[in-house]
């Protein structure tokens, strides 16, 4: 049985109301639990976490490694500034799939690169919360 970490940047805790046309309705709430029945459904276990602090998100990096089999990461603005999340990820040798809720090559130009996606296995963008549920699907599969 597969188990995975979703791991949530800052300001996530916000969505469903911080810039609903840019990042839509959905809570992170229900983001979440559509995460847990679809790894459920798909006999994984599955472990959210979100943080709007940097330190925070590397520490629970650092406790995955030999504890989960994969990482499903929103970074949130740390996308495009944080060498630190992207050394945590490197060191915990776990396979990463990077998602966004918007399509960041459509946005403003410092939106527009990552210091992660070349350390992942794969990047899922700008569906929406679907970018969530595909990313975990490439996730597992990759893992199979």
């Amino acid at each position: 049985m597969p188990r995975v970490l979703v791991l949530h940047g800052p300001n996530l805790n916000l969505l469903g109301t911080r810039e609903p046309e840019v990042y839509g309705h959905t809570t992170l709430a229900e983001i979440d639990q559509a995460l847990l029945d679809q790894a459920k459904v798909a006999g994984a276990t599955l472990e959210s976490f979100q943080s709007n602090h940097e330190g925070e998100l590397i520490d629970r990096i650092h406790a995955a490694r030999g504890h989960d089999d994969g990482l499903l990461i929103n970074p949130g603005a740390l996308t495009h500034t944080s060498i630190a999340l992207r050394d945590a990820i490197l060191a915990s040798e776990l396979p990463v799939v990077e998602v966004h809720l918007s399509n960041v090559h459509a946005r403003e130009e410092f939106r527009r690169h990552s210091v992660l996606s070349d350390v992942a296995v794969g990047v899922v963008t700008g569906f929406g919360p679907s970018s969530y549920r595909l990313g975990l699907e490439a996730l597992l599969d990759h893992l199979s």
